[in-house]
């Protein structure tokens, strides 16, 4: 029976040393900060961990741990801890940015908020109210 077990157990130690890989690697935002043209990104232990270009029209709106939120003209970005964009959307004139907070954004339009995740997926509505 012990070669039955062998596998599995190399399989399994394969998959732990694995998720404990990526959980290393993955870092959580814990400040965004502009300088110059550039958004620097802070993570843990305080350190950089990535930059990006920002054009002079374009507006970091917020941040939450795993994203954070820029509007380039009539579009809201947003990105990872490693400044990859993740999505985009479409942004009235008149629409505002709220908060981020977890995986979630929130935008005013008009008398309604729309809580959006990260990936610009619509989640929630409710009165601004």
């Amino acid at each position: 029976m012990k070669h039955f077990l062998k596998p599995l157990l190399g399989g399994s130690l394969l998959t732990l040393f694995l998720s404990l890989w990526v959980g290393i690697t993955e870092a959580q935002i814990l400040d965004v900060q502009q300088k110059g043209s550039y958004l620097v990104v802070i993570g843990d232990q305080n350190r950089q961990v990535s930059s990006m270009p920002i054009g002079s029209n374009d507006e970091f709106l917020g941040m939450s741990s795993t994203f954070f939120v820029v509007r380039k003209g009539s579009y809201l970005y947003t990105y990872d801890e490693r400044s990859r964009q993740i999505a985009s959307m479409p942004m009235g004139s008149s629409d505002r940015f709220r908060s981020a907070a977890g995986n979630y954004f929130n935008v005013q339009k008009g008398s309604y908020i729309y809580t959006y995740d990260r990936h610009c997926k619509h989640n929630h509505t409710r009165s601004a109210n």
